[in-house]
C-alpha cells in the first residue's frame, strides 16, 4: 500500500493504484454503481491532450520572446510534458480506464472527475519517466495535469466532444435504419392493407404507404439530428473557472480550441461568451429535444409493428423476425422482443430528457453543479437510440416479412368502410346503403354490389384495384 496526503487527511491506497487520494475521496462519498461512460473519459483524455500541446506552444513562443528563467513561474520540463501528452493519448484511446474509479452519478460539479483523470495521467506519466507511482513531488496532478485547466472547463468541453462523436453515430444509425425501411417501401408497394383509426378497420391502405411514413418520421429524425452539434459546438475551454480565463495566459485562451479542432476533427467553437458557455446548459436541452422527439417516432413505429404482428390478428399478415424463445414454460412461444426493447428505451431517453431539463434548470449563477448527471443522462441517451436503430435494421425491418393475399379476397373488400371509395360516383346514402348489406350479410363489397347492383360491376372492379384505393384525392376526369 501506498499513502497519499490532502489537506483533510491521509488516505491508504493499492501500490499499483494509478487513481489517488481525491479519487477515492469520490468513491467513498459517492456509494453509486452505475459506470462512467467511457466515452467522456476518452473525450476528457482529447482535450487534456489539447492543452498540453498548446502548452508547449505556449513555451515555445515565450522562449523566443523573454527570458523564461526570469519568470515568476517555472515552465513544466520537456521530459514531463512529453510524458503527459503520451499519457494523456493513452487515455483517449481509452486506455486505463479500469483506474477510473469514479462513479457516474456524484457531486462537486466534475470536480471528482477531473481529479480522476489528472491522477491518471500523472502517474502513467510517473511510469513513462521510471520513476515511482505516486511521486508527485516530480508530476503533480495539480501543477503539470491539470495546467492552465479548470474543472469547469475541461469537463463540459470534453462532454461536447462525446456528444459530437455519438451524435455522429445516431446520424448514421438513423440514415442506415431508413434505408432499410425504404426497401421494404418499395418492395411492397401497392400490396393491401387495412388501415385503422383507433383501433378499429378504416378505409384501405398499402404496406408501402405504412413505410413511407416511417421512411418520412426518420428522414425529419435524421436531419434534426445531422443539426445538433451545431447547436453545442461552443464550448469554453481555456475559461477557467467561470469562463473568465483567470491565472490563464491568452495565449492558451486563444489557440487551445484550434488544437482541439485538430485532434478531433469537430467543429468545436470558442464561446464567443464564455461565462454563458460556463453556466447556462440550455444547449443541451435543446439537443436533447430532438433526441426526445427521435423516440417519439421510433416507439410509434414500433408499436404498430408490434400489433399488426402480433397473435390479435388471426389471419395476420405482418411476420416478425423470430428472435429468441419467447417463454419459460409454454413452448413455441415467440415474443416481439425487439419492439419491447426500443419501447424500454425510449422511455428511458424521455426520462433523461426530464431529468436533464430540470437538472439544466438547477444551474446557479455561474456554474451549474449538476453536469456530471446531466452529460451521463445526455450520452445515455445518445447511445440507447443508435442501439435502437441499430437493433431495428439488423433484427427487424431487414428481415420483417408479409405474407400477401390475393387482391379480389383480401379482407379490405369486407370490410364496409371500403365503401368510402365510391361515394364520389354514387354518393354518400347509396354507399351507406351498400355497407349495410355487407355488414348484414358478411359479404364482400363484390358479392353485395351483385345483390344490390349498385354501381356498374366493371366500374366496381375498377375502383377496388390497390392502386386506385390509395390514389392522393380525385379529379372531376375520374368521374365524369
Amino acid at each position: 500500500m501506498r499513502t497519499e496526503t490532502d489537506f483533510l487527511g491521509d488516505l491508504d491506497l493499492p501500490d499499483d493504484a494509478l487513481y489517488g487520494i481525491h479519487s477515492l475521496r469520490a468513491v467513498e462519498n459517492f456509494p453509486d454503481q452505475t459506470p462512467f461512460f467511457i466515452e467522456w473519459y476518452k473525450a476528457v483524455g482529447i482535450v487534456k491532450l489539447a492543452c498540453y500541446h498548446t502548452y508547449g506552444k505556449f513555451k515555445s513562443a515565450a522562449s523566443q520572446n523573454y527570458n523564461i528563467n526570469n519568470l515568476p513561474f517555472s515552465f513544466i520540463d520537456d521530459d514531463i510534458l512529453d510524458a503527459l501528452i503520451d499519457s494523456s493519448q493513452k487515455v483517449s484511446g481509452g486506455a486505463y480506464f479500469d483506474h477510473f474509479v469514479v462513479p457516474a452519478v456524484q457531486g462537486g460539479a466534475g470536480t471528482s472527475i477531473n481529479m480522476n483523470v489528472n491522477e491518471i495521467i500523472a502517474n502513467v506519466s510517473l511510469l513513462h519517466l521510471k520513476d515511482s507511482i505516486g511521486n508527485y513531488d516530480r508530476v503533480d496532478p495539480f501543477e503539470q495535469a491539470n495546467v492552465f485547466q479548470s474543472t469547469n472547463d475541461v469537463i463540459p468541453t470534453a462532454l461536447t466532444v462525446a456528444a459530437m462523436h455519438l451524435l455522429n453515430d445516431l446520424e448514421d444509425a438513423i440514415n442506415n435504419l431508413r434505408n432499410v425501411v425504404e426497401n421494404r417501401e418499395g418492395e411492397y408497394r401497392n400490396v393491401l392493407r387495412q388501415g385503422y383509426t383507433q383501433m378499429q378497420a378504416a378505409v384501405p391502405s398499402t404496406y408501402d404507404r405504412l413505410f413511407s411514413s416511417y421512411n418520412n418520421a426518420l428522414s425529419r429524425d435524421w436531419w434534426r439530428v445531422s443539426k445538433c452539434s451545431e447547436r453545442i459546438k461552443e464550448v469554453n475551454i481555456g475559461g477557467g473557472a467561470i469562463g473568465t480565463g483567470i491565472s490563464i495566459p491568452r495565449f492558451f485562451i486563444m489557440t487551445v480550441i484550434k488544437e482541439l479542432q485538430h485532434l478531433t476533427g469537430l467543429p468545436i467553437t470558442r464561446g464567443e461568451n464564455m461565462g454563458d458557455s460556463t453556466s447556462n446548459m440550455d444547449r443541451f436541452v435543446e439537443v436533447h429535444a430532438t433526441l426526445k422527439a427521435h423516440a417519439v417516432n421510433l416507439e410509434k413505429m414500433v408499436n404498430d409493428i408490434r400489433i399488426l404482428g402480433s397473435d390479435l390478428f388471426a389471419d395476420r399478415e405482418l411476420m416478425l423476425p423470430k428472435r429468441q424463445v419467447g417463454s419459460s414454460i409454454m413452448p413455441g412461444k415467440i415474443n416481439p422482443v425487439i419492439p419491447e426493447f426500443v419501447i424500454s428505451a425510449v422511455h428511458k431517453v424521455y426520462s433523461n430528457d426530464q431529468l436533464i431539463s430540470s437538472l439544466c434548470g438547477q444551474g446557479c449563477l455561474d456554474l451549474n453543479a449538476y453536469l456530471p448527471m446531466i452529460g451521463h443522462a445526455l450520452l445515455d441517451s445518445l447511445k440507447l437510440l443508435t442501439s435502437c436503430n441499430d437493433t431495428l435494421r439488423k433484427h427487424l425491418f431487414t428481415d420483417l416479412t408479409i405474407q400477401t393475399v390475393k387482391e379480389s379476397t383480401h379482407p379490405v373488400y369486407l370490410n364496409p368502410s371500403v365503401t368510402t371509395a365510391l361515394s364520389p360516383y354514387i354518393g354518400y346514402h347509396q354507399a351507406a346503403k351498400l355497407a349495410k348489406v355487407m355488414k348484414d350479410n358478411s359479404l364482400s363489397i363484390f358479392e353485395a354490389n351483385n345483390k344490390t347492383k349498385i354501381i356498374d360491376a366493371d366500374k366496381l372492379n375498377e375502383l377496388m384495384k390497390p392502386e386506385a384505393l390509395i390514389r392522393q384525392g380525385y379529379s372531376l376526369n375520374d368521374i365524369k
